[in-house]
């Protein structure tokens, strides 16, 4: 079940899932960092009591957890597991790990540093000297994604285009799946401004912010990125007003549900059901969509 941020997601799988005894995969990049909970609308401890979830703090926030992190445990799971699995979530790569035959080449943190260290310019021209065709596999703009193909290229020497011609590249390309499944996508539409500002002062009444204050000290480099916590380490170190700190969250999350749409709908295999504010109505078109397919 998959789709932007505020759609209902995780209330529909809690629904299903109780019903046919499923356990659930959060495909959520924030959820696996233990205390991160308001923020992330994580599920609560009552309700993990009675759904299994996976991939639901995993680790500490000092530490990073990478998407080959979650394709390693994901797929454990469904392969292991004797109940249905239900895959909620908006982090699309998660999810596409997960079914989809991605190959994530080793990292080395220490030289990874050393290129991060050198202007972009320097490691662009380095790049194109191994690959000149390189920037038709990956945006020569982005500093993040430059520096990992160098730093790819140094530890396995495969270039991009080497790593584009492969099979599995290809499979990912064209949307052919390792594991089946049938994806069911839930957007909120016109009414998703409204549902982020609602869910916004829900979170911020159950101490969103005292929530970042703590953690701030302990959050590594990939839950410092987080919405919501980002955005709000600048109000609690005094640099910016709890005011202008909310009008950052809200304005990232719908940055971040826009981004989420972009990627699912390029996704030929997801099923986009009409959405209904009542989780009910919402509850039975999924599980008719899902019964059908079944069948």
């Amino acid at each position: 079940m998959l789709g932007p941020t505020a759609s209902g997601k995780s209330e529909i799988a809690m629904r299903l899932a109780e019903k046919y005894g499923a356990e659930i995969i959060s495909v959520d990049s924030m959820q696996v960092y233990q205390g991160m909970d308001i923020g992330t609308a994580k599920p609560s401890v009552e309700e993990r009591a009675r759904v299994r979830h996976h991939l639901v703090d995993v680790v500490e926030p000092e530490e990073d957890f990478t998407v080959a992190d979650a394709q390693r445990i994901g797929r454990q799971v469904i392969e292991q597991g004797s109940v249905p699995m239900l895959l909620v979530g908006g982090t699309g790569l998660a999810f596409r790990a997960i079914v989809d035959p991605l190959e994530f080449p080793a990292r080395d943190p220490d030289h990874r540093r050393q290129l991060e260290a050198q202007p972009l310019e320097t490691i662009r021209a380095r790049l194109l000297e191994v690959d000149p065709d390189a920037g038709a596999h990956l945006d020569l703009d982005n500093p993040r994604r430059v520096v990992r193909a160098v730093e790819v290229y140094d530890v396995t020497g495969l270039t991009p285009s080497a790593r584009a011609a492969t099979a599995k590249a290809r499979a990912v390309r064209e949307y052919r799946p390792l594991l089946p499944f049938h994806a069911v996508g839930l957007d909120s539409g016109d009414a998703l401004e409204q549902r982020v500002a609602a869910r916004l002062i829900a979170m911020f009444d159950d101490g969103l912010l005292e929530e970042v204050r703590v953690l701030a000290p302990r959050l590594g480099r990939a839950a410092s990125q987080a919405v919501g916590y980002k955005e709000l380490l600048g109000v609690v170190d005094g640099r910016v007003s709890v005011a202008d700190g909310r009008k950052a969250v809200e304005a990232a999350t719908l940055a971040v549900a826009a981004s989420q749409r972009t990627f699912f709908r390029r996704d030929p295999r997801i099923h986009w059901l009409e959405w209904d504010p009542d989780p009910a109505v919402l509850t039975e078109r999924v599980e008719r969509e899902l019964m059908a397919w079944i069948s």
